[in-house]
């Protein structure tokens, strides 16, 4: 096995490209590894962190149809780009889908969906055995019980598959609080989904704003 380390194996915005897979109702019904609020929080926060970046995000369903479309918070971000819906179950062997990652030029392929077990496991075991760089954030994908979502990644990283969080992909992709361009988007990103952080973040500011008291003399 090829251990990942080293500086080029962090993951840089410009060389990343997101595919959301199968955020649908139907999925979200038998979501129990995680707490369904939270993975459309921490989805809704992976797909802006993304548009601040200016990594391409592809979505696909499957048979929307019957399974419902994907969550408005993720489409809501992307209007008027298509949503790419299969009968595949693997999507990556849809080439639909996989022409249009091919098409971004870009060999880090971030995935995250649900079911972890299911529609994240086998496009992630076939991409890595293609030679894609890939990585998969594990909270904003979930299974339909705690085991399953834990024995599928532990699957997947036994197939070289990388994981993270998605609070841990956006300081990654910022690196450097000097990159100044996206410090602004990236802060709304973390006031609005961060919880603790950026709510902390936010009363930082109410503090440096508050005047002191002069005592009276």
């Amino acid at each position: 096995m090829t251990f990942r380390n080293g500086l080029k194996s962090l993951l840089r915005p410009e060389d990343s490209v997101l595919v959301l897979i199968d955020h649908q109702p139907y999925q979200l019904t038998n979501l129990n590894s995680h707490d369904p609020q939270m993975v459309v929080n921490n989805t809704t926060a992976l797909a802006k962190t993304a548009k601040a970046f200016g990594v391409p995000t592809i979505l696909t369903s499957v048979i929307a149809e019957r399974g419902g479309l994907i969550f408005p918070q993720i489409t809501n971000l992307f209007p008027g780009q298509d949503v790419i819906d299969r009968t595949f179950i693997n999507t990556w062997e849809d080439p639909k889908v996989v022409d249009v990652v091919k098409a971004t030029r870009r060999k880090q392929l971030i995935i995250a969906g649900l079911w972890t077990e299911v529609c994240v496991a086998m496009p992630v075991i076939q991409a890595l055995g293609e030679g894609w760089d890939v990585t998969v954030i594990t909270d904003a994908s979930g299974g339909t019980s705690v085991e399953a979502h834990e024995v599928a990644i532990q699957r997947m990283i036994a197939a070289g598959a990388n994981m993270m969080t998605w609070l841990a992909l956006a300081a990654e992709w910022q690196r450097d609080w000097a990159r100044l361009e996206t410090v602004a988007a990236l802060t709304e990103v973390l006031k609005e989904h961060a919880a603790g952080s950026g709510i902390a973040y936010l009363w930082e500011q109410q503090l440096l704003n508050t005047p002191v008291p002069v005592p009276a003399h």
